[in-house]
């Protein structure tokens, strides 16, 4: 049975290193043949030329050589970037010397082979090697056709959801004029209810706009001084709008005043809010406590009556999760919120407490403070 793998007709470069000619003769001999190319260098310092213009498969070094034997070019090859991965087998002459043995595998070695080497157990040894070698780099330009997949998804995303922005614009608008326009309820309620549906079009949209700038590492943050509790203000009243006759209840403590990316905290306050009316109980009021007691952190929960699937809370953060039993969202909220909050230098938990299920977070009453100290 042929040793040798049966992997893409691609050259694989080995290093063989030693200071005899006739071994080195010897050992191209014993390895040459189609899909595999060995180098051979005659010292160490040749070796390394090799290195820089090569990417091997394998290194197979005499340990005794003049002036840098092969442990010390092992040594070399593990404190380089482009060679500290590189398998290395050590050829040797001498008999076996636990302590040159241990040297050996310090300097990281895979293998030692004794002189005289079996032809077969060396042909053995290579070609499981290459073989590795074939599928790591199999492995890596399959991790870079996928980057560059996902690169391509998010910039599409981004294009997409920008360009429906504009018909989406229209819609809403028209759904305005239609229920001003409307001669009965009927007309009113059908008007209402594309109203309804541009408006949450429209925040999935915003959603898949900043998933993909998180995705991306463009997200930015514009800090500037703000009232937490104002943030919070305008969102319910948006809110109420949406959901009207929701039961939102406010508690502002203490100084919340701050610099911040209002507009960033908006969205973390309106999706968590949002959440809570949407996955709580319709008869509970959804309770937004505000704490600014701390002098350097501004603190924020939201609670409602229901409760977290416990199989949930591992991954409450995740992107496009399930949102739970009502479904109606892209399960981007909380993933969004989390990536905000810790942009601002902050964190953010979720889980159950007495009062029903709870999310909160935290983050430096002063945003450009979080970034200077990171």
């Amino acid at each position: 049975m042929n040793a040798m793998p049966s992997s893409p007709a691609v050259d694989v470069p080995v290093l063989v290193v030693d200071d005899v000619p006739q071994n080195l003769m010897a050992m191209r001999a014993l390895l040459q043949r189609p899909g595999l190319r060995v180098l051979t260098a005659a010292s160490g310092a040749e070796a390394l030329e090799l290195l820089l213009e090569h990417d091997v498969a394998l290194a197979l070094l005499d340990v005794q050589m003049p002036e840098m034997d092969g442990m010390a070019l092992a040594e070399l090859m593990r404190g380089a970037q482009r060679t500290r991965e590189v398998p290395i087998i050590f050829l040797t002459a001498s008999p076996t010397d636990p302590k040159r043995s241990f040297r050996g595998y310090e300097a990281g070695a895979v293998d030692f082979l004794h002189k005289p080497i079996d032809p077969k157990v060396i042909a053995s040894k290579v070609g499981v090697f290459v073989e590795l070698y074939h599928q790591r780099r199999q492995l890596q330009e399959r991790n870079e056709a996928l980057e560059r997949l996902l690169k391509l998804n998010e910039t599409m995303m981004a294009v997409l959801t920008h360009d429906l922005r504009t018909p989406l614009s229209a819609i809403a608008m028209s759904a305005e004029v239609l229920k001003l326009r409307a001669a009965d309820d009927v007309q009113r309620q059908c008007a209402d209810r594309i109203r309804s549906s541009s408006r949450r079009m429209a925040r999935m949209i915003e959603q898949l706009l900043d998933f993909s700038r998180i995705r991306s590492g463009v997200l930015t943050l514009r800090p500037q001084p703000s009232s937490l509790a104002a943030v919070c203000d305008a969102v319910v009243c948006e809110l109420r709008e949406v959901h009207p006759g929701a039961a939102i209840e406010v508690q502002a403590l203490g100084d919340l005043q701050g610099s911040f990316d209002a507009d960033r905290m908006a969205q973390v306050l309106s999706n968590l809010i949002g959440n809570a009316l949407q996955h709580g109980d319709a008869g509970t009021p959804v309770r937004v406590l505000l704490d600014g007691r701390d002098a350097q952190r501004l603190r924020a929960s939201v609670s409602n009556a229901g409760r977290l699937p416990e199989a949930m809370l591992p991954r409450l953060f995740d992107p496009f999760k399930p949102e739970g039993q009502h479904g109606g969202g892209l399960g981007l909220g909380l993933y969004i919120v989390d990536h905000f909050v810790r942009a601002h230098g902050g964190t953010v938990e979720g889980g159950n407490a007495a009062e029903g299920a709870l999310v909160r977070f935290e983050m430096p009453r002063r945003a450009a403070e979080a970034a200077g100290s990171g």
